[in-house]
């Protein structure tokens, strides 16, 4: 399966950074978040990368494009410009970068990458998201239920939008950023079966409005629900906490 990444947006609440890179690209530890989220994936043996692209698309292009020779020992003989690798430290991925434009929504980037996927099913996330889930059971999961999208399910302490789940994990309803806490909300990390695309219009849709909207109406939309490790990188703080978990050796989601 091929995992998409969605990774074009202005990640205007991380601002302090962003105004130089793309959200996806700021650092933990060292490494863009982008790469810790591909190490989580390539550690249950899915390697091959679709990365949705926008704002600021030619940092990541550069930073993968160079990746080989940035992550590998070399001897340059600079008097015939011949360069000799001598110990390879690179991932084994192949990551496919494409251009979704600068002001497409999300469902608008997923539908954009259809014939890189064709029937095939396949994983999304977001390119801001951490976890220690078992991607593997997940997948599992959304065979078992049949549905064309599944989704993980956490439940915070506090923000972001809820989900009303059936004891059997079928989706009644989805409310983005309501006030009140400890509500089952979207994770980001998504199984999809290539009939999402059918439910997505154009570039001025978001994923998560009218697309997953008529998929709960036509309840097929299934809920995987942990309480494990998850957290999102919205604020600088969000990412001074996960550098200090990094810096710390008590990183959750280094699961590697």
């Amino acid at each position: 399966m091929k995992v998409v990444i969605l990774a074009g947006g202005f990640g205007t609440r991380i601002s302090e950074a962003t105004s130089i890179i793309p959200k996806p690209m700021v650092e933990i530890g060292g490494k863009p978040i982008l790469w810790h989220i591909m190490k989580i994936y390539s550690s249950y043996g899915f390697k091959d990368f679709i990365i949705c692209c926008g704002y600021k698309q030619y940092v990541i292009k550069e930073y993968f494009a160079n990746y080989f020779r940035h992550n590998c020992d070399m001897t340059v003989n600079l008097a015939d410009n011949s360069i000799q690798i001598l110990d390879n430290h690179s991932e084994q991925w192949k990551v496919t970068m494409i251009d979704t434009g600068i002001n497409t929504l999300t469902g608008g980037r997923v539908k954009r990458i259809q014939k890189y996927i064709g029937n095939e099913s396949f994983l999304l996330t977001y390119g801001d998201g951490l976890s220690d889930v078992n991607i593997l059971k997940t997948v599992e999961a959304h065979k078992k239920s049949g549905k064309i999208l599944s989704l993980l399910a956490y439940q915070p302490s506090g923000r972001l939008g809820v989900l009303d789940i059936e004891d059997n994990g079928i989706v009644h309803s989805f409310l983005e950023k309501p006030k009140e806490s400890g509500s089952w909300i979207n994770a980001g990390f998504f199984v999809c079966d290539a009939k999402l695309f059918e439910y997505i219009n154009g570039d001025n849709e978001m994923l998560e409005h009218e697309p997953m909207q008529r998929i709960i109406r036509e309840k097929q939309l299934h809920a995987y629900k942990y309480d494990g490790f998850w957290k999102p990188m919205d604020t600088l703080r969000d990412n001074n906490e996960l550098n200090e978990l990094w810096n710390s050796g008590k990183a959750p989601w280094k699961i590697w």
